[in-house]
């Protein structure tokens, strides 16, 4: 009876040791996993502009939509907020080559973010885990060429987009004119969006200065279909991609 219960002590004491040893690579595995879930900001920018690439040479990549919107259908985890224009021609799923799940897209003429927006954004970044956000003019921009025109607008809503955008028509005054005034407010006005955005929400400015939030900022163009980043900002250099 003695030998009995040794030997029932030793076997479950060997199969204990096979346990742990059976769990300790699925834990790697799983640390595997985790990191390929948390890729790094200038990987998520390289992926975007993999497709940016796709997009411009028509080559978009085929999806099975049907099986991603059953497994979206619970849950949703985009890595990537877009703050974009209205503009029909600028859609960022599109000119991304992206689909359902992968951008958290706020759109609004001149690509501006009021309460609401910066609501949308704060709610990508804190709850979905979002950890870039895309501030995207365009070339001719309709809202950034009525702010340059000086003109004042025929509705109190359409005059409160351009108020918005004037002080980047301003700066761009400073050091463009003509043909190229336009341009150069684009781009202003993309910065400025992306300052104006950390200025009224300190979620996300803490989420930027905790290095979890990277910011980038992005132009693109009507003609070519390319995205073209622009040179970083303090704001944007902050966020330790």
């Amino acid at each position: 009876m003695k030998r009995v219960l040794r030997s029932l002590v030793i076997l479950v004491f060997l199969a204990n040791i096979s346990v742990v040893q059976g769990q300790a690579p699925a834990k790697a595995h799983g640390d595997a996993a985790s990191a390929q879930q948390n890729p790094s900001a200038e990987k998520i920018w390289a992926d975007l502009m993999a497709g940016n690439k796709r997009y411009v040479a028509g080559k978009g990549e085929a999806r099975n939509l049907v099986q991603l919107r059953h497994s979206l259908a619970k849950d949703q985890h985009p890595k990537v907020v877009v703050l974009g224009c209205s503009d029909s021609r600028v859609a960022p799923e599109v000119l991304f080559d992206q689909s359902l799940g992968d951008l958290f897209v706020v759109r609004s003429a001149g690509n501006i973010a009021d309460a609401i927006g910066l609501g949308s954004i704060e709610y990508a970044v804190e709850h979905l885990g979002s950890s870039v956000l895309v501030v995207m003019g365009h070339t001719s921009c309709g809202a950034v060429k009525a702010a340059c025109s000086g003109e004042k607008m025929p509705t109190a809503n359409l005059q409160a987009i351009v108020d918005q955008i004037d002080p980047a028509v301003i700066r761009a005054k400073q050091h463009a004119q003509g043909d190229e005034l336009i341009d150069a407010a684009v781009r202003e006005n993309v910065r400025q969006s992306a300052n104006d955005i950390l200025a009224h929400s300190a979620v996300l400015k803490h989420e930027l200065d905790e290095g979890k939030l990277t910011v980038i900022e992005a132009v693109y163009s009507l003609e070519t279909g390319e995205v073209a980043r622009l040179e970083k900002t303090a704001a944007a250099s902050a966020g330790k991609p």
